[in-house]
């Protein structure tokens, strides 16, 4: 083999490597829930405090999203990288070897920490690894199915692990798992150093982002206990929105920003993390609601939810891996994401449909299919455009914002579903309703509105984006964006009608 071919084989088998840890980042976002009922007997768990084991995960990860990919830029992707997935790996052994409920919670924040270093500057890594158009679609491809598709194959982990071992397996599988990958990225991903601390190591901005993220994902997952209008929810909603509005006009003035707002002059970048802000809701919605009614309204095990996603996770994986990035290429990445909003929005009007007395051929399979054409070109389009207007100077940052936009839509999309699903229940039950319709008509609620939501996200992609296809690389070696605005750079490719 020449070294031509060494090298170019050597990016692929990163790019795996890098994907495996995406892979068990993202599996630690529900492995966990079908686990909840036997963390709650061993531990003795109270009904509002199991929450816990998955709210400090989530406000942890959601919160730090945006500064870990910041941080990737200043510096070195690889260097973040490493120090999440050790951050990661070390928190996931607290937790296998937990035996109290203050240590699993306290480990499960950590993990989220970790989560969000290491996943945050993947996409920076992949796009800097790729820089040809055509690679760069086929790598984002690969990393969309572990996006999309890792939160299915968690529920089907998640459920073998617990019956058959027990539920600090699915925590001890990550160490094994994350030293590998450590081992395998030190020596196969290349070490780049970042733009250093000197060109945005705003201390301030970092907190006022970070806690102002992490206050608004605390604040949207009590939403359910406290009520969208009481006192606490506005207060906390308020001042959550304080932060993160004196974050940005702090960006806005100061020479070396944390977070350089140019990057919003591409309206494809724009219009991507609008669209992933309304998109997550209806898939928040099918993906939890669903395996809702699946377990309390047609009876099925946690092994059998994950094993009813599994068709939708394979037709994710043959597009995602093997055509998608083909059809980026022929169509623009703009053209293929309508098409795969347009199959996600058929799937969750399929749901709608779903009787309390559902049959799983004729009532999920069909849906199910539609989930997966829907997510499998969906999401690698929407990457590839969330990054497009990213300098190799602020790719981690383009990475973080749109992870950013996925978790906290989707925080607050499946509290608003969660809400409005029991309002409805409890109406049909006043209506003297079994529990069975009562909770599938609360579920068809959510659908629905996950469905509008996907409308509304077609619409936003066919008016604010611009159709274009890869046609030049621009920039210069220092990631400088151009001068017409767009900021692609050496590393990416320019898309054409992409500047505002």
């Amino acid at each position: 083999m020449t070294n031509a071919h060494a090298v170019e084989s050597n990016r692929w088998i990163a790019l795996y490597v890098l994907c495996t840890g995406v892979l068990m980042i993202v599996l630690d976002a529900t492995v966990v829930n079908v686990a909840l009922p036997t963390i709650k007997d061993d531990l003795d768990f109270t009904q509002s405090n199991l929450a816990w084991i998955v709210n400090a995960y989530l406000i942890a990860f959601g919160g730090s999203l945006l500064l870990a990919g910041r941080l990737g830029d200043l510096l070195g992707y690889r260097r973040i990288f490493m120090i999440g997935l050790a951050v990661f790996t070390g928190a996931s052994l607290l937790c296998a070897l937990s035996q109290s409920q203050e240590m699993l919670i306290a480990a499960r924040f950590v993990q989220g920490a970790g989560g969000a270093l290491a996943s945050a500057v993947t996409l920076g890594m992949i796009v800097t690894m790729f820089p040809e158009p055509r690679e760069q679609a086929k790598a984002i491809g690969v990393y969309g199915f572990v996006a999309s598709a890792g939160g299915s194959i968690g529920l089907l982990v998640g459920g073998v692990l617990t019956d058959a071992i027990s539920w600090h397996w699915i925590f001890f599988v990550n160490v094994p798992i994350g030293i590998a990958t450590g081992l395998l990225a030190l020596r196969l991903v290349e070490s780049r150093p970042g733009i250093g601390m000197q060109e945005g190591a705003d201390a301030p901005g970092a907190v006022l982002v970070t806690a102002g993220l992490m206050l608004a994902v605390y604040t949207i997952l009590g939403v359910e206990e406290h009520g969208w209008t009481s006192a606490r929810t506005l207060l906390l909603a308020a001042v959550a929105l304080g932060l993160v509005a004196t974050f940005v006009l702090r960006q806005a003035h100061i020479e070396k920003p944390l977070m350089p707002l140019r990057l919003f002059r591409s309206r494809n970048v724009t219009g991507a993390n609008i669209v992933m802000a309304l998109l997550v809701v209806g898939m928040f919605g099918l993906f939890f609601l669903g395996a809702l009614y699946m377990q309390l309204v047609l009876n099925y095990s946690p092994l059998e939810v994950g094993l009813a996603f599994l068709p939708a996770t394979l037709v994710m994986g043959t597009l995602s891996l093997g055509f998608t990035d083909k059809l980026n290429m022929r169509f623009g990445p703009r053209n293929v994401l309508i098409g795969g909003l347009c199959f996600l929005l058929v799937a969750m009007l399929l749901f709608v449909r779903t009787p309390a007395d559902g049959n799983y051929i004729t009532d999920l399979f069909p849906a199910m299919i539609f989930f997966g054409f829907g997510a499998g070109v969906a999401f690698p389009a929407l990457m590839m455009l969330a990054m497009s207007g990213a300098t190799p100077a602020d790719a981690g940052l383009a990475s973080g914002l749109v992870n950013t936009t996925g978790q906290v839509g989707g925080a607050i999309g499946l509290a608003l579903l969660a809400t409005l699903s029991t309002e409805r229940t409890q109406t049909l039950l006043d209506e003297g309703k079994s529990m069975a319709e009562a909770l599938n008509g609360g579920y068809h609620v959510a659908y629905l509105i996950g469905a509008g939501l996907a409308v509304v996200a077609i619409i936003a992609a066919v008016t604010i984006m611009r159709a274009e296809k890869p046609v030049a690389m621009a920039g210069d070696a220092h990631g400088e964006p151009t001068p017409d605005g767009a900021g692609a750079a050496s590393a990416e490719p320019v898309y054409s009608s992409d500047v505002a």
